[in-house]
């Protein structure tokens, strides 16, 4: 089975490898977009601490994961599932119903993200223990 997940990787942690390795037990294959600079900003209002080359490089030398690409908008969504012929998408469950759609070309899954631990929560974290 094939799966594909998106998401910033910013800041990688362990959150993310959690995502990965449940990903990684549906199927045999995994693709994961990596969103952009431009359009993690269009998303959250703010660029990625890590540039997208770097974050890239970091999901694509994890065991297991097959390919890697650039995420350029929620509008692709579609395309990139149908480009790599993915069985499954995999997306945390902060997202829960908004890919339903997908549901006609793929199966589309939304897991429990890992508690207590977030990209946002680790740059407030620095912000107050490091920069106050």
């Amino acid at each position: 089975m094939k799966v594909i997940t998106f998401g910033t990787f910013d800041l990688f942690h362990i959150g993310h490898l959690n995502m990965i390795k449940k990903c990684l037990e549906y199927g045999d294959q995994l693709f994961v977009g990596i969103s952009t600079d431009n359009f993690n900003f269009s998303k959250k209002k703010r660029y990625p601490i890590i540039n997208q080359n770097e974050r890239l490089e970091i999901i694509k030398n994890i065991k297991g994961v097959t390919e890697c690409f650039f995420e350029e908008s929620f509008e692709l969504k579609r395309e990139y599932i149908e480009k790599f012929k993915a069985d499954i998408f995999i997306i945390g469950d902060d997202w829960k119903g908004n890919f339903d759609y997908l549901n006609d070309i793929c199966k589309v899954i939304y897991l429990p993200r890992t508690l207590n631990i977030s990209t946002t929560e680790l740059i407030e974290r620095i912000q107050n223990n490091f920069m106050s």
